[in-house]
């Protein structure tokens, strides 16, 4: 499927399409979004916040999400060794590595910070964040639009995991509360 099938030649014709038409300088910072660097600390202080809120089992879930995130994404880059969209000659561009790390490390602090909040701007907050890392790896033809949509993909399962243990949790303790109280 990566190397011809149907979605092949949309796939080129949009990353054509899209490449390039937005400054790099613009692309470039918003790819910068997905770096470990930028990403992983926002999810480390929500993790924090969290477990000291006592929900140290979703804090751990979402830390596990993205220690997941590096063993999913290497294996499938060496096993498909697909070229990027401006560097035919290299290899390993699926799924996308940042955009995976944007979603779990965005979109799973928004799921620890948000009962908190009561609103929806953390997870509105996390999908921004996530979707213009998005954009940006693909505007800047560092990857093609599937690769982008594979790590999305893969993410929602990852954080549908952190939402159950979470879920989990937090049944535990109001079922303790309720046989205590």
């Amino acid at each position: 499927m990566l190397v011809s099938g149907p979605l092949l030649a949309p796939d080129h014709a949009l990353s054509r399409a899209l490449v390039r038409s937005v400054p790099d300088s613009v692309t470039e910072r918003l790819s910068d979004l997905g770096n470990v660097p930028v990403a992983v600390p926002v999810l480390v202080l929500a993790m924090a916040y969290a477990a000291r809120r006592g929900r140290a089992l979703a804090a751990g879930a979402a830390g596990l999400a993205m220690a997941l995130v590096p063993a999913l994404v290497i294996p499938f880059k060496a096993w498909t060794a697909r070229p990027g969209p401006l560097e035919p000659w290299a290899a390993g561009y699926f799924p996308s590595g940042h955009t995976a790390t944007a979603a779990v490390a965005y979109l799973g602090a928004a799921l620890l910070v948000r009962p908190y909040t009561r609103r929806a701007w953390p997870t509105a907050a996390a999908l921004v964040l996530t979707g213009a890392t998005a954009v940006g790896l693909v505007l800047r033809g560092w990857h093609w639009p599937l690769d982008v949509l594979a790590s999305l993909l893969m993410c929602t399962l990852l954080l549908l995991g952190v939402a159950w243990v979470d879920r989990a949790d937090w049944l535990s303790r109001r079922s303790k509360r309720r046989s205590s109280g």
